[in-house]
């Protein structure tokens, strides 16, 4: 493990302050690191451009919280390099280590002494007439939503070439298990243990109260089609948006790689399911 890449939150004097002294570390220890030109600049290194850190780096440290982690993830992609969370902020979900317990627990990143958790990620690509004028990655959810107060909108639904029913809703959330704790929990969605291969199709406020979230097998694959509406958006994990236009054709599948999570140490998801929803009290 001789080549850190290194990504911070922006706009973050904690996150700077913390690579920082990442940083002296990596350099008594003579190992080779990539810091994202943003955090590498108040530092006064060299920095190297963030889309180009997966491919030069053994594993990627992100320094933030989910969100920050959330966008390395997608930004891996296929390239597969094991990511490390260090969380700066609140319990995070699927950041792994804290600020103080970094020092402590890196060393087992170095000898090699780690575990690593793989997370299934969902593909969105989006036809416009026959042809597909775009294409995403999402380690949490993709979403087709309203971009602003208006009226509902309908999606026809398939799933494996088979019609399913046509949802008119505020929305509709297509969520990994990793991301059923996000945006679908908050929409009546049933949260899904993180390394279950599946995922989860949750309507926002549906106008049939019967139209209920449903969890489906990871090798399945949905299309959404918009039949009515104008202004609605596809959003990849709540940082990516796209317009799309009625008639276009979600087609939303697993992705044919995984994103591989550090484990230090034995992660107690349960704790943190009471922590973060504060469970009995």
């Amino acid at each position: 493990m001789r080549r850190i890449g290194i990504v911070a939150k922006k706009g973050e004097p904690e996150a700077v302050n913390a690579v920082r002294d990442f940083v002296g570390r990596l350099r008594d220890k003579g190992i080779s690191f990539y810091v994202d030109a943003g955090t590498a600049s108040p530092l006064k290194i060299k920095g190297c451009p963030m889309k180009d850190i997966p491919g030069k780096a053994d594993i990627v440290i992100v320094f933030g919280g989910d969100g920050t982690l959330l966008s390395v993830a997608r930004l891996v992609g296929s390239l597969g390099v094991p990511i490390l969370g260090v969380n700066l902020g609140g319990l995070g979900f699927i950041t792994e280590v804290s600020r103080d317990e970094i020092d402590k627990e890196i060393d087992k990143v170095f000898s090699g002494e780690y575990g690593l958790e793989e997370r299934i990620m969902l593909h969105a690509d989006v036809f416009r007439g026959r042809r597909r004028i775009v294409r995403h990655n999402a380690l949490n959810d993709v979403v087709m939503n309203k971009s602003a107060l208006s009226r509902m909108f309908e999606l026809e639904i398939s799933i494996n070439g088979r019609y399913v029913s046509t949802f008119r809703a505020d929305g509709l959330i297509i969520s990994t298990p990793t991301g059923s704790t996000a945006h679908s929990l908050s929409a009546g969605g049933p949260i899904l243990y993180p390394t279950l291969e599946s995922f989860l199709m949750t309507p926002i406020c549906p106008h049939t109260l019967t139209s209920r979230p449903i969890v489906l097998p990871d090798t399945f694959v949905l299309e959404a089609t918009v039949k009515n509406g104008d202004d609605i958006y596809l959003t990849l994990d709540g940082q990516v948006g796209f317009p799309l236009k009625v008639k276009d054709r979600i087609k939303i599948s697993k992705a044919d790689y995984k994103t591989k999570f550090i484990v230090l140490h034995d992660r107690d998801y349960f704790q943190i399911l009471r922590a973060k929803l504060k469970w009995g009290e």
